[in-house]
């Protein structure tokens, strides 16, 4: 009998003995290599099960780590040191292989983890109960769901209808992180907010050179010659994080912001930025002289507020640049529609506009520590506890849930798109979870 035959019947022993319930050995992943392996396994399951009985044993998650395919996305949603600390837990964790490279983590390294290696795309999903991953679904992933199962990732479900439908019809609870709220704080969208600013800096003054199309100002001037302007729309994490490296090459900064607080903050924090109350009037006073115009709008789970109309657009000069760092959320540019990594840019009304849809994923390796580091206790807790139990200890993980059991429960992705959504805490409170 191979290591595999003897975890099933070890687990069907101890099951039937606590009142013949059955674990499924699809929860075991493919057959064990060695004996090492079968021995740790053993120990934990063994551990789960004196710790919590059989419901503790059922409870043990299948978590599915897939590459991601969207284009020029080279995150990862798990660390190796992630994944083992998961496996320790008795969790299983399957990682499609190639998952890590582009971030710098070799399959070799989740291997070491104890982490199970899987050959394909759907196999990640069709064993995993527990699915997590960096960017939304795209089309070819849409069949690969599953009703009862979670998928925790960023969403952005306000910026389509159509990714929107597909998750209703799956049937399986979708939770994103963007929309996790603790504390008034959006824990999981901050890491790439403060990526996302800190690179909008950098790219739009590198489009702003005259090989590149822009009008070929350097950001932060030269002495005896003016620095570029640098306008930011939004002073929460990406455009306080946008403000601060144009600060630092020199620009001269003015963040447009509608909190009086926020505001005051932003003046004590960052001295030689000005800040300036936001209205479409003070805006079209800036735009004749800005070199370099960053969006960074956010209202949580809400399509992006269109702050600029193409008209504005056309008191810039040619050879601006425009970054859009909302354009996940369908932009705040009447102009915007979103760009690849590969092809970034187009112009627009003589301005230069930069709107990647998955700006971090640039800086591969980076974006993913941070992802993870701010992840990764979520992910624990739902794949310790389940969903009912995860919310009940973490509230903000209510705010996550988008889809459940084929239903709208986001209030923001309901309003854009014109649909109903339901309560988050009724529905989940109405299920039966083990």
């Amino acid at each position: 009998m191979d290591c595999a035959g003897a975890l099933a019947l070890w687990e069907m022993a101890v099951t039937g003995a606590m009142g013949s319930f059955l674990v499924r050995t699809s929860n075991l992943g493919p057959s064990f290599q060695s004996s090492r392996a079968l021995e740790e396994s053993l120990g934990r399951r063994l551990s789960a099960w004196r710790a919590g009985g059989v419901g503790q044993l059922l409870r043990m998650a299948i978590v599915g780590v897939p590459r991601e395919i969207k284009d020029q996305e080279n995150r990862v949603a798990l660390l190796p040191s992630a994944a083992y600390q998961l496996l320790k837990r008795g969790h299983t964790v399957l990682v499609e292989r190639g998952a890590g490279s582009g971030a710098g983590y070799p399959d070799e390294d989740y291997a070491k983890a104890g982490a199970t290696l899987v050959e394909s795309h759907a196999e990640v999903f069709d064993r995993s109960n527990l699915v997590v991953k960096v960017k939304e679904p795209l089309p070819s992933e849409y069949p690969l769901l599953r009703p009862g199962q979670l998928l925790f990732t960023y969403l952005h479900l306000a910026a389509s209808r159509t990714l929107t439908e597909a998750l209703l019809q799956s049937g399986a609870t979708c939770l994103a992180y963007e929309t996790v709220e603790v504390n008034r704080r959006l824990p999981l969208l901050e890491p790439m907010s403060e990526i996302a600013g800190r690179m909008s800096v950098l790219v739009g003054g590198y489009f702003l050179a005259k090989h590149q199309g822009g009008s070929g100002v350097l950001l932060g001037g030269v002495p005896g010659v003016l620095p570029g302007k640098v306008v930011v729309l939004g002073g929460g994490v990406s455009g306080v994080n946008a403000a601060r490296m144009a600060t630092g090459l020199g620009a001269d900064v003015t963040i447009l912001e509608v909190d009086i607080e926020r505001m005051r903050f932003l003046d004590i924090t960052l001295h030689t930025a000005h800040t300036l109350y936001s209205s479409e009037a003070h805006l079209l006073d800036l735009l004749p002289d800005v070199d370099l115009l960053i969006g960074a709008v956010l209202v949580p789970g809400a399509r992006a507020p269109k702050l600029i109309s193409r008209a504005m657009l056309r008191q810039m000069r040619p050879g601006s640049v425009l970054v859009d760092i909302a354009v996940d959320q369908g932009g705040c540019a009447e102009t915007t529609r979103p760009t690849t990594h590969h092809d970034p840019v187009y112009v627009e009304e003589g301005v230069v506009h930069y709107c990647v849809a998955n700006m971090p994923g640039a800086y591969a390796r980076t974006a993913t520590q941070a992802l993870t580091n701010a992840t990764f206790r979520y992910v624990e807790l739902l794949a310790d506890h389940g969903l009912s139990e995860a919310c009940r200890r973490q509230p903000g993980l209510l705010g996550g849930i988008n889809v459940m059991a084929g239903q709208l429960t986001s209030r923001p992705v309901a309003e854009a798109h014109g649909l109903t959504s339901v309560d988050a805490r009724e529905l989940l409170e109405s299920r039966v979870e083990i």
